[in-house]
């Protein structure tokens, strides 16, 4: 166990680099902050790869030995965390290796862009029991530190891979396996759309929508209708209501 006093200790340094995207590639590794993240990474043997806190109280608990642990002063654990009044632990976590997509359930994303929604997002098909959660181009980064407070740990739960989408749906159809776009025209409602054991969800775009190209390459596109006044629905409201209709 080390303490780091200073903020501009090498090591705060290096962490801090992970508040950008850039450097989470570089290195295969993001940030994660808070008891409730720290312990649902801590599930998955591996993928953490140091602790950061602010007290010998704050680690936690059943902590393996392997994993180095850091004791910061306030200066350089708020240096670390990106939260206004952060929790008392932080972890450097590995990005897991991408593997070949064999699931029956998908959830693809085509260029979501708030990171509080792809979180959402994350964590809705997390709890529908959905397979894996692909990221298409335009997407923002899933390691994203809005994107992980959103999603509350699913992260860990359930696979997130990028892949080209228009590759990965032919492939899909090639295995009869039914891909459904979102959309508001030229579209069915999507109690129209049979449950079944294997689908892909296409969603898309906050304002424009998922791109017409892929839309074209669906097996079906579906909409959720409107009752009131309201304008539309919240893409991450839009993918619970129809998730939870495909899977049955």
């Amino acid at each position: 166990m080390k303490r780091i006093e200073s903020a501009k200790n090498q090591k705060v340094k290096d962490w801090k680099k992970l508040h950008t995207k850039k450097e989470r590639i570089k290195t295969n590794t993001f940030l994660i902050e808070g008891e409730h993240l720290v312990e649902e990474a801590l599930k998955n043997p591996g993928i953490v790869k140091e602790i950061m806190v602010k007290d010998e109280a704050d680690i936690p608990s059943g902590l393996d030995a392997s994993v180095p642990c850091y004791i910061l002063s306030d200066d350089a654990f708020s240096q670390v965390t990106e939260t206004e009044t952060p929790q008392a632990v932080a972890a450097v976590c590995r990005i897991p290796e991408q593997g070949p997509l064999q699931y029956e359930k998908l959830l693809l994303a085509d260029a979501v862009q708030d990171p509080g929604n792809l979180g959402t997002i994350i964590r809705t098909a997390d709890a529908a029991g959905i397979d894996a959660v692909v990221i298409g181009n335009g997407t923002v980064d899933p390691y994203n530190a809005k994107t992980l407070r959103s999603a509350q740990g699913s992260h860990f739960h359930i696979p997130i891979v990028k892949a080209e989408l228009p590759g990965l749906i032919e492939e899909l159809k090639e295995k009869r396996i039914p891909v459904y776009g979102t959309a508001l025209q030229n579209a069915v409602p999507f109690k129209e759309a049979s449950p079944s054991k294997s689908f892909a969800l296409l969603i898309g775009n906050e304002g424009a929508g998922v791109d017409p190209d892929l839309l074209g390459l669906t097996d079906r596109n579906l909409y959720v209708p409107i009752y009131g006044k309201a304008e539309s629905l919240n893409v991450a409201a839009a993918a619970a209501v129809l998730l939870y209709h495909l899977r049955g």
